[in-house]
C-alpha cells in the first residue's frame, strides 16, 4: 500500500483555545490525538508508512511519537546501574513507520508537501494525503482503485460540508418557510483523502513558502485535465471549531464513532 502523507504544519487558530497549548492535528479525541485516528482510519487498509509534514510545535509530536510505545502498554521500569525497560505485550500501530518531517512553521501546503516528498520510497508511484484535522468512514481501498483507474495526476475525495446556517424561504419581502440547518449541504467541498501521482510533484508543486496546494497546482491540475473527485456521501467531519471538537468527542465517547466502520481491533 502506498505511504499517507498528513499535513500538520499549520497554527489552527479558529481552534485557539486548545492549539495555543498544542497543534490541532495532537489535539485529543479521547485518549488519542486526531491524527492518530486518522492514521488508524488508512491503517484498517494496510497503510504502514506514515510521513507527517510538521512545523507549528512540531516538538509535540516528536513527544508523542518517541514514547509512543510507552504510553501504550504496560512497562516494567528497572532502576539502578542496570536500568532499562521492559515492554509487556505489543500494541496495535508496532509495525507503524512514522516520519516525522520539519516542513517549516510558515509554509504553505503545497510547500509542505514538496518538502516532505523526499521521505517517498523509490518505488511509490503514488501516496496518499490528508489533513490533519478531519476523519471519515472512507474506503481507502477503493479510493485507490478509483484514482488509479481514472489515470489522473490527483484524486481528491469530494463530501458534503456541514450546513452551518437554517435556509428561509422569501416571497418578495415575506417569509414563507424557515428550515433548521441542515446535517449536510447538497453541494461538495474538498475532504481532503487524496491519492497524488508521484508525476504531480514536478508538474504543479516547488518547496516555497507560498506554494499551496488549493490554489494554483489545483487549479492547473483541473485545466489540463488531471483532477479528478470521488464522491464520499459517508461520514466526514473536520475538527475547525471548539463546537466540532465537541461533536467528535462526544461520538467517540458515544462508542459508535462513524470514522472506525473499517477498524480492526
Amino acid at each position: 500500500m502506498p505511504p499517507a502523507m498528513i499535513l500538520c504544519g499549520g497554527q489552527g487558530t479558529r481552534l485557539r483555545e486548545v492549539t495555543e497549548l498544542l497543534p490541532k492535528p495532537m489535539v485529543p479525541i479521547g485518549e488519542q490525538p486526531i491524527v492518530w485516528h486518522i492514521m488508524r482510519c488508512f491503517a484498517a487498509f494496510g497503510v504502514r508508512r506514515f510521513i507527517l509534514c510538521l512545523g507549528y510545535k512540531r516538538e509535540e509530536f516528536i513527544d508523542y511519537f518517541l514514547n509512543f510505545h510507552a504510553r501504550s502498554t504496560d512497562i516494567t521500569v528497572k532502576l539502578g546501574k542496570d536500568h532499562g525497560i521492559v515492554y509487556h505485550g505489543e500494541a496495535y500501530e508496532a509495525d507503524w513507520e512514522v516520519t516525522l518531517a520539519d516542513t517549516g512553521i510558515e509554509t504553505m501546503t503545497g510547500g509542505r508537501v514538496r518538502r516532505a516528498s523526499r521521505y517517498l520510497a523509490p518505488e511509490d508511484r503514488e501516496f496518499f494525503l490528508t489533513y490533519g484535522d478531519g476523519v471519515a468512514d472512507i474506503d481507502i481501498g477503493a479510493l485507490l482503485d478509483f484514482h488509479r483507474a481514472s489515470d489522473r495526476l490527483l484524486t481528491v475525495s469530494a463530501v458534503h460540508p456541514e450546513g452551518r446556517f437554517g435556509e428561509m424561504k422569501l416571497d418578495g419581502d415575506r417569509v414563507t418557510g424557515f428550515a433548521e440547518k441542515p446535517l449536510r449541504t447538497g453541494s461538495y467541498v474538498n475532504g481532503g483523502f487524496m491519492v497524488v501521482d508521484r508525476q504531480f510533484l514536478p508538474r504543479y508543486l516547488d518547496d516555497a513558502e507560498d506554494c499551496y496546494f488549493e490554489a494554483a497546482p489545483m487549479r492547473e491540475a483541473m485545466r489540463d485535465g488531471e483532477m479528478a473527485a470521488r464522491r464520499h456521501e459517508g461520514f466526514w467531519q473536520c475538527m475547525d471549531t471548539p463546537r466540532e471538537h465537541r461533536l467528535l468527542s462526544d461520538l467517540w465517547n458515544s462508542g459508535a464513532a462513524p470514522w472506525t466502520k473499517y477498524w480492526q481491533e
